[in-house]
């Protein structure tokens, strides 16, 4: 590992103390001490300028990423389980035909201009990581706090726990389409699902990412063949045509039962949607791995989204022309099955089963490839306990202790959340949080896009010091509607359902809107103690120095520092 140094005049604002303490000068000093797997050793850093620069100046052997393999990323993360499972939800929230299909487009439409907001935040700062580095660029002080809150929902939250559950679901239906299976089974085979995708990107790494761009293709594949399958009913081709097809799209049938579930069932379809199109940003996390990152990211994005949007409305046209509205609302999670099964019997519902349980595996690959980068970045950084084993990529040469910390919460969550609620409490579990953090980021993003006239003239320079010139930027409008929706969805879980409609079966409505503000506050818990209730009594201080590994990567890693 080299040392990343220059001439300074000590007065470096990332070698400040990150909480005000005194910093003794050890400028000259060659102290050297253990962390985070790396020897890290006090020294003078370089400008604030250069060191910007060099975070992007990442080794050209790292970036084995192109553009197929970045749309793949975002393809793959996007259609998992949701197309294939949420539709009943969708509709039963929304309680009419008409008004689910205007909820997709109102998802489509957040999440093409998420896709914007997180290209422009990707092409300025391109390097791995995803909202993390978004979210320290923007709320800098108290230093680490928004680091610190991030990471708890980083490792405390089961990104895969429902597309795991779905795949477990649609596995056993596939092998006995007859007969419900018993409660424990679809747990046991999500964890199985968990565990080879686990085996695969810690151990086998290169075939693990050829499985996954594999499953990509083929999940499109299936999307499409649904899509022309139900077009192709509703024209009454040949070899397509139902004895009794349903009436969802006659007039006064498409809007029969509209917001019966009020305003609360509506955001809880919503959510839905929106998580069906959770991915856009999912390239942003390995920025650092891919070429030519700012002219991938902004062609990359756009293409996977566009062409998930475009499929995503032609499904559910297609299997609302095969089956009926209450048979789709009392599927569960086998709407995909059922459609099959309508046109070609019991045996093409089983090997659709399988379709779904492998696109869904794809979906799971995707997710845990990324996710567990991001444990193995904050366990670089030492901002994780037991920091040395997060950070290490020994001995397969991937993040296989990232990996397994997400393998080891989604296997908790699918096993302990009660049967019945299970799938759509685990989706709301991993959709609000990300409301949350999309809602700080734009947010923040709408702060540093304001004119001067509009801001007081203390915020002008607050707002000046971002100094922000991405090669890409979103419409200030597209940024704006990005907060307000992410504002609405933070606020409207809070409202209770309307009468006679449940959002769960046996846990309260609330629960999964308490569960996300609790791994909040237990972030800022975790900063207090480590930022300044443990530097106070140890007589130490925190300090971000900026280091390069021994492959030439550079990067930033937290050190204490005592206080003479």
């Amino acid at each position: 590992m080299a040392l990343i140094t220059a001439s300074s005049s000590g007065n470096d604002p990332e070698r400040e103390p990150l909480l005000g303490a005194q910093l003794p000068d050890d400028s000259s000093s060659d102290v050297s001490k253990n962390y985070a797997s790396v020897d890290v050793r006090a020294a003078t850093l370089v400008d604030q300028d250069e060191t910007e620069t060099s975070l992007e100046d990442v080794p050209e052997h790292k970036r084995q990423l192109g553009l197929l393999s970045a749309a793949s990323l975002i393809f793959n993360r996007v259609i998992g389980t949701g197309i294939f499972a949420t539709p009943s939800v969708i509709l039963r929230s929304s309680g009419s035909v008409g008004l689910s299909l205007i909820m997709w487009l109102l998802g489509a439409t957040v999440a093409l201009c998420g896709t914007a907001v997180y290209i422009e935040l990707g092409t300025g700062l391109p390097r791995n990581g995803g909202e993390k580095n978004y979210l320290e660029f923007i709320y800098q002080r108290p230093k680490l706090l928004i680091t610190c809150i991030y990471a708890m929902y980083a490792v405390l939250t089961g990104w895969q726990a429902a597309s795991c559950s779905v795949f477990g679901e649609y596995t056993l239906h596939a092998i006995d389409p007859s007969k419900p299976p018993s409660p424990i089974a679809p747990r046991l085979a999500s964890v199985a699902c968990i565990t080879v995708a686990l085996l695969l990107h810690g151990t086998m790494l290169k075939a693990g990412l050829r499985i996954q761009n594999t499953l990509g293709l083929f999940k499109l594949v299936v999307l499409i063949g649904i899509a022309f399958s139900g077009l192709a009913s509703l024209l009454q081709v040949k070899g397509f045509r139902l004895e009794n097809p349903p009436r969802n799209y006659e007039w006064d049938k498409m809007w029969e039962g509209s917001l019966k579930g009020g305003a609360n069932a509506f955001v809880t379809g919503l959510f839905n949607v929106i998580w069906c199109f959770i991915g856009y940003s999912n390239a942003n996390y390995a920025l650092a791995e891919i070429r030519d990152p700012v002219r991938t990211i902004k062609r990359a994005a756009p293409l996977a989204m566009l062409s998930v949007t475009l499929v995503y409305i032609l499904v559910n046209v297609a299997y609302l022309a095969v089956v009926d509205k209450e048979e789709i609302i009392g599927s569960g999670r086998i709407v995909a099955a059922l459609h099959f099964g309508k046109l070609w019997g019991v045996n093409a519902e089983r090997a659709v089963s399988v379709i779904v349980a492998m696109s869904t595996l794809g979906n799971i690959l995707a997710t845990l490839f990324t996710h567990g980068r991001v444990v193995q970045e904050l366990g670089r950084e030492g901002v994780l306990p037991f920091s040395s084993f997060f950070a290490s990529s020994k001995p397969f040469n991937a993040p296989f202790a990232g990996l397994m910390e997400q393998w080891l919460v989604t296997s908790a969550i699918v096993l302990l959340v009660p049967p019945g609620d299970a799938y759509l409490f685990m989706l709301n579990v991993s959709s609000y949080p990300l409301a949350l953090i999309n809602m700080f980021v734009s947010g923040g993003l709408v702060f540093i896009h304001l004119p001067d006239a509009w801001l007081p003239v203390r915020l002008r320079a607050l707002r000046s010091s971002y100094d922000w010139h991405p090669p890409f930027k979103a419409w200030k409008i597209v940024t704006l509607f990005f907060f307000l929706s992410n504002i609405f969805l933070v606020a409207v879980p809070l409202v209770p359902p309307a009468r006679g409609f449940r959002v769960y079966d046996a846990l309260p409505y609330w629960l999964h809107v308490l569960v996300a503000w609790c791994i909040s506050f237990l972030g800022v818990a975790y900063w207090y103690v480590w930022c300044v209730w443990l530097p106070r009594r140890g007589g130490y201080v925190l300090v971000r120095d900026w280091v390069r590994d021994d492959d030439g990567t550079p990067r930033r890693v937290v050190r204490k520092v005592k206080v003479t």
